[in-house]
């Protein structure tokens, strides 16, 4: 076992911290990585605040990492050192349920291993996540990421940018097909990113006018302001597909309208109770809500090739490590375009 640095909470009430983790030795299929970059998502401060109910005490946040590999278990085939690498949501799971046989690891029967506040089926103990100097991980649940995007910038695909890009991938949005992505944050901004490599007409839906431009500049094609009704009547019956990345609960059924026949909203955001959804906004149109996580080991090195052919990455802004507590209230107040990334150098 090895003691490294690390930043976490003892409780739900208490701010970060710099303390001393333990991580397990490198196995055989290990890859052990130095962390350069971490991306801050809101999951993270959920998990630290213990809004789910789960939280296990240390904690330490953090699955959007960015690092060079500096050693290797000796049944390593796909990585050497001084690689660059990421690693998601996840580090393990069974391999052999339904699910993991279809590289579809994130919906694990027998529960994926999170990066973070999992239980490693190696030791037993707690995982912790990448807000530290680096983190041990099976080989199967490493990335490799494209040298010729900003590091840093990559950090959040691995989280932010796999759950956007994963729906438009499932349903084969493509050249031609209007999608709307409803709500510019974190994910809402990777969304139109991707909708407009993807060749789609893309279109920001927000409640707020002063978001237009920047959504213009990051690829959409127009912008809808859902509290007008005359603009929302005018895109009825018309989208093929909604990517809803909105983040709390909130009415769905004026959304619902802007669908074709047979068209699907996914909702991304929104892990809580909804408005109640009038059942004729389905009926009257075959018209479909669905949902989505992140995704697979398989599907999220396909993301982050994709990212790599079209340039994509996301945009951020640097923070050092001990500004985190700073940052997990900026981000609850969504003050962040779009999203914190911690230079872990300045752990070191």
């Amino acid at each position: 076992m090895n003691l490294i640095k690390a930043y976490g909470t003892e409780n739900s009430k208490a701010d970060l911290k710099e303390i001393i983790i333990e991580r397990r030795d490198v196995l055989e299929n290990d890859v052990k990585i130095d962390i350069l970059y971490c991306g801050v998502c809101h999951s993270d401060i959920h998990a630290a605040r213990n809004d789910w109910g789960n939280a296990k005490y240390p904690l330490v946040p953090g699955h959007e990492i960015v690092g060079k590999v500096v050693a290797v278990g000796n049944k390593v085939i796909n990585f050497k050192v001084d690689d660059i690498v990421g690693v998601g949501c996840m580090v393990d799971s069974c391999k052999t349920c339904n699910p993991c046989k279809q590289d579809l690891e994130q919906f694990c029967e027998k529960g994926m291993v999170g990066t973070y506040n999992g239980k490693d089926k190696h030791t037993g103990k707690q995982t912790f996540g990448g807000y530290s100097t680096n983190i041990i991980v099976k080989e199967d649940f490493v990335l490799k990421v494209p040298t010729n995007l900003d590091l840093k910038a990559v950090a959040p695909l691995l989280c932010a940018g796999i759950t956007t890009f994963s729906p438009l991938n499932h349903w084969k949005i493509k050249k031609g097909d209007k999608v709307g992505v409803v709500g510019l944050g974190g994910l809402g901004h990777m969304g139109i990113k991707f909708a407009h490599a993807m060749g789609a007409e893309t279109y920001m839906i927000t409640t707020s006018p002063g978001k237009a431009q920047d959504a213009k500049r990051l690829g959409a094609d127009a912008v809808i302001i859902s509290k007008n009704e005359d603009e929302m009547k005018a895109h009825k019956n018309s989208f093929d597909f909604i990517l809803n990345t909105v983040p709390v609960k909130h009415d769905i059924n004026p959304y619902l309208g802007l669908l074709k026949i047979d068209a699907t909203m996914v909702m991304v955001g929104a892990i809580e109770p909804l408005e109640p959804m009038h059942g004729g906004s389905l009926i009257m149109g075959r018209k479909r809500v669905a949902g989505s996580l992140i995704g697979g080991i398989k599907e999220t090195q396909e993301m982050l090739d994709f990212c790599g052919k079209h340039n994509i990455i996301s945009d951020v802004e640097m923070i050092a490590i001990k500004d985190i507590n700073t940052a997990f209230n900026r981000v609850t107040k969504n003050d962040v375009k779009y999203r914190f990334v911690i230079d872990m150098e300045t752990l070191k």
